[in-house]
């Protein structure tokens, strides 16, 4: 089982990424998946989730109404679209299968090996 998240860098403050976690060894249409993300000297928090059922989305406040996640079944890929971004926004993103949708308490399953996303002028 293998997740493969990539599309971090740097970017200036008020630009957009597009992080992707390619997965192979499983199915990510048969989970519940998400991102994380770990900036220093902090813990890893969730990010936002999208359920495998219904594809209901959920989104930490940080982030709602700048990032968008989505899954692409037949690509067995998902993907996190950041826009607006800030300086705070800076850490290690994860992907993730995910125990619950709930953005506190979520717990990962299979892990992504994390892409950095610098937001810095």
């Amino acid at each position: 089982v293998q997740l493969q998240a990539s599309g971090g860098g740097l970017v200036q403050p008020g630009g957009s990424l597009r992080l992707s976690c390619a997965a192979s060894g499983l199915t990510l249409a048969y989970y519940n998946i998400g991102w994380f993300r770990q900036a220093p000297g902090k813990e890893r928090e969730g990010v936002s989730c999208i359920s495998n059922s219904d594809d209901s989305t959920y989104y930490a406040d940080s982030v709602k109404g700048r990032f968008t996640i989505s899954r692409d079944n037949a690509k067995n890929t998902m993907y996190l679209q950041m826009n607006s971004l800030k300086p705070e926004d800076t850490a290690v993103y994860y992907c993730a299968t995910v125990s619950s949708l709930r953005i506190t308490t979520m717990r990962g399953g299979y892990w992504g090996q994390g892409t950095l996303v610098t937001v810095s002028s």
